[in-house]
């Protein structure tokens, strides 16, 4: 039913179609060739401004934006955020107005880190960006209120939209929607993934994979690599995102615990900023395959994926598909993170 119930919902279409998914081959082997690793590319799943895994998420949430009959996307994320550009983008797309809440999630002192990256197309795109001086927090944050009461004090009609898209009603749906697509790729490639390596901050990405693969029991199968360095949160929040959007879709029985797959080895400790391991994996995913990781998510996440093949978590024969989820454009705030 969950399939069904989930195509009932408006969406506004964002993408170029299902992103593709291929297989890394000199990665793998690079690895030793025992674990097969391929990689889901929502990081070149639309033509707009880069697209990403929040444009994914925007297509249910600009739709009810539409619906509501409002005119301006309100959100928020931290100076580099992804998720504000692509808000900006997707606003630009459908005639909307955009206002984006920056706060200083990230304490990183590098020329020019307010002025490149997502937050320099944000404002090329038109959005309305404003700095806060806020320190990193997933929950409902008082300067994304105040911007919404500003959309409403000016006579418009705002569309509150949270961090990452994610703790809202419909925060999950493109990832649960995600997981039925993997589906219907691997009836084509063949084969069915053992694993799929994510990873998580704010939590709907995870969340809407959980809730979408439990209608096959497959849920356990998505290993959450957390970046938030703040895990018990994360995972709560993990846990009510796929709950929420597994009952939206009416998936028909709970999630549980045992579901909800989130490791916390390669977070270096802090939001936002890479370690050496990191960095490590940034650069063996790009001379392997020639793919562009970040240092804040997709460096992480490759990191985890890295290390759990060195260590032989993966069972030999194993096909393991990375979500590559964007987030390139943020390199560009953080040069001096590597040695050249």
């Amino acid at each position: 039913m969950s399939r069904s119930a989930l195509e009932n919902f408006p969406r506004v279409d964002l993408r170029f179609g299902p992103s593709p998914i291929h297989r890394l081959d000199r990665l793998t082997e690079h690895l030793g060739g025992k674990v097969e690793l391929w990689a889901k590319r929502e990081d070149v799943n639309s033509g707009i401004a880069f697209g990403g895994n929040k444009t994914r998420k925007l297509e249910y949430l600009a739709a009810d934006a539409i619906k509501q009959g409002c005119d301006t996307l309100v959100s928020i994320g931290g100076v580099q955020s992804n998720h504000t550009r692509q808000v900006a983008a997707v606003a630009a797309k459908l005639g909307l107005k955009a206002v984006l809440v920056q706060e200083h999630w990230v304490d990183w002192d590098e020329v020019n880190y307010e002025k490149t990256g997502n937050i320099l197309l944000s404002r090329i795109l038109g959005a309305d960006v404003r700095l806060d001086p806020a320190g990193f927090d997933i929950g409902f944050r008082k300067s994304w209120e105040d911007a919404i009461s500003s959309v409403e004090d000016r006579g418009g009609k705002p569309y509150p939209i949270p961090a990452g898209a994610s703790d809202h009603v419909l925060g999950g749906h493109g990832f649960a929607g995600w997981a039925f697509e993997v589906e219907d790729q691997e009836k084509e490639l063949g084969f069915q993934f053992d694993n799929v390596i994510v990873c998580s901050v704010t939590g709907s990405t995870q969340g809407g994979m959980i809730a979408g693969f439990a209608h096959s029991n497959r849920a356990q199968s998505v290993i959450g690599i957390d970046a938030s360095a703040t895990v018990e949160k994360t995972w709560e929040q993990i846990a009510r995102i796929a709950r929420r959007t597994a009952e939206g879709i009416e998936l028909g029985r709970e999630i549980a615990d045992e579901e909800i797959v989130l490791l916390d080895r390669w977070h270096d400790d802090i939001y936002g900023i890479a370690g050496p391991r990191t960095i490590e994996a940034i650069e063996l995913a790009a001379r392997t395959d020639g793919m562009i990781t970040d240092p804040v998510y997709e460096g992480k996440s490759m990191a985890g994926m890295i290390d759990l093949v060195r260590e032989g978590y993966f069972p030999e024969g194993s096909r393991v598909l990375y979500a590559h989820l964007g987030g390139q454009p943020a390199i560009n705030g953080y040069t001096t993170a590597f040695s050249y």
